[in-house]
């Protein structure tokens, strides 16, 4: 319903990139800078400043953006209210999600909704915490499912359930023979980690920290982008690890890792985050009342068949 130039303009000013906000909006460059040209020849306002490659708002392009924040708002609001009228809980329900909670966690959670409301489509966006939560404060998702507690004031946070991480290591590995592990028990093995900004390495560094092993005693090894990278690196005997617990069941029973719990336990909460707004959909509210309600969640994380 809104200018397709304010959607466009309004994308392109939080990526700071035409070829980002083309790639999101399923569009190509030229189209996207033509659009933007249009708005700007609509205002007779140069609305970005472009130099070296790079682009920022003008402050006539900063004046827009608070407008198109809220137009594109309250035409999201006012084409939900107008759907509700029908009394059918329909539509796209845009969720992000950090790695394990995609792969593990929600894809039965999101069948078990469909089930419930058929007439819904899930889109799931799969990214670290930290780009989680800038989505959802930004308004392009609507709601998000991380590994860590939210940092943004404007976002509403609530546990869902609790997860436990434990200490993985190749079979052959001599930490393998621990019946439980302790931080101090870990330093100077080599160990492998997520990057920074995951969810799960904020959580591990914290209890790293507040059970008397410094940073400086950690011997960090390698820092990889993704779950599988870090089985696989354990897997092959070139250090231990921390992950959840939910996310090595297959292969701890296979043999191709060991699993060891940790002294003191590692438990973290996963957490729900979604904007502060009064208006809340029928859709995002039917989906958090699912959560509040939800059985499922905690048969999974608590690896129940």
């Amino acid at each position: 319903m809104a200018d397709r130039r304010i959607q466009v303009f309004y994308t392109v000013a939080k990526q700071l990139s035409f070829t980002k906000a083309a790639e999101q909006l399923f569009m190509t460059q030229p189209a996207v800078t033509f659009q933007v040209k249009q708005l700007e020849e609509h205002f007779n306002a140069r609305l970005f400043e472009r130099s070296h490659g790079k682009i920022s708002l003008t402050p006539a392009g900063e004046l827009v953006l608070d407008y198109a924040e809220r137009i594109l708002n309250l035409t999201a609001e006012m084409e939900a209210r107008v759907s509700e009228l029908t009394g059918q809980v329909s539509g796209p329900l845009l969720i992000g999600a950090s790695t394990t909670i995609a792969e593990y966690i929600l894809p039965r959670m999101l069948g078990e909704f469909k089930q419930m409301h058929p007439e819904t489509q899930a889109r799931l966006t799969v990214a670290n915490s930290e780009t989680i939560e800038n989505k959802v404060a930004e308004h392009t998702l609507d709601l998000g499912l991380i590994e860590s507690p939210s940092h943004h004031p404007n976002l509403v946070t609530r546990a869902c359930c609790e997860d436990e991480l434990v200490m993985i290591c190749s079979p052959r590995n001599e930490l393998a023979q621990l019946k439980t592990a302790s931080p101090k028990q870990l330093a100077g093995h080599p160990y492998i980690t997520r990057e920074s900004g995951s969810g799960t390495r904020e959580v591990i560094d914290e209890y790293f920290s507040s059970n008397g092993l410094p940073a400086d005693e950690i011997n960090l090894s390698m820092e990889l982008g993704s779950r599988e990278a870090i089985k696989g690196a354990v897997e092959a005997g070139l250090g231990f690890a921390i992950v959840s617990s939910t996310t090595v069941a297959k292969e701890v029973k296979l043999g191709e890792l060991t699993a060891v719990t940790l002294n003191p336990p590692l438990r973290r909460q996963l957490t729900l985050v979604y904007p502060q707004e009064k208006f809340r959909s029928k859709l995002l509210q039917a989906f958090l009342d699912y959560m509040s309600s939800c059985t499922l969640l905690n048969e999974i994380t608590n690896n129940k068949k």
